[in-house]
């Protein structure tokens, strides 16, 4: 099997899976429902990942943000405090609003599956770590007034998640529906920005 054909039957897997799963939760769907779902056999889905739990492990490895955040720290940061954490929030709820039946099934399942959490965690703690490590040298620049680092980066997590839950069925869908998404990342970025200026 070339290595494209194998790349895309491993997404077809973890695409139907995440549907599946989030559809009619991870104790309700088998192996060979997902396996069909992507228009393969449950022999291709045991090769690639060994088992169910793997497979959505692997979904949240795969299509989670720790990927992208990493690649936007290290590529696209232009080093002034408001433009930065106006890329970071937005491309936030980007992969955060495509992601949601990710999401859905972390909150349902968590609790259920050994190890799950653990795994499910790893993408927020790297998020955190490309945070704090951007506010220390931010302080080192000159750049913004030296605080706790990483507090200031959970305290940004935070404000932006809470946005994310209040609206998890959908921008538009919760408690502030009338505010845009875009207005609350800009206000919130310029408030954010404005308390840690130098």
């Amino acid at each position: 099997m070339s290595g494209s054909s194998s790349s895309s039957s491993s997404d077809k897997l973890l695409l139907a899976a995440i549907d599946l799963i989030a559809d009619r939760g991870y104790k309700c769907v088998t192996t060979k429902e997902i396996a069909a779902a992507a228009g393969l056999s449950e022999m291709t889905l045991f090769r690639h990942f060994g088992s169910k739990q793997n497979l959505l492990e692997s979904a949240f490895d795969r299509f989670h943000y720790a990927g992208e955040m990493q690649k936007l720290f290290a590529e696209k940061l232009v080093w002034e405090l408001e433009t930065d954490l106006l890329l970071i929030s937005r491309t936030y709820h980007d992969i955060m609003n495509r992601n949601r039946k990710m999401l859905q099934i972390s909150l349902k399942e968590s609790g259920s599956l050994p190890g799950f959490r653990e795994k499910t965690q790893r993408h927020p703690r790297q998020l955190k770590e490309f945070l704090t490590d951007y506010f220390v040298k931010m302080a080192e620049r000159g750049k913004m007034i030296s605080t706790n680092p990483e507090l200031q980066a959970v305290s940004f997590m935070w404000m932006n998640y809470g946005a994310f839950m209040n609206n998890r069925d959908g921008w538009g869908e919760g408690t502030f529906a009338e505010i845009p998404l875009d207005d609350f990342i800009r206000e919130s970025v310029r408030v954010f920005t404005k308390g840690l200026a130098p």
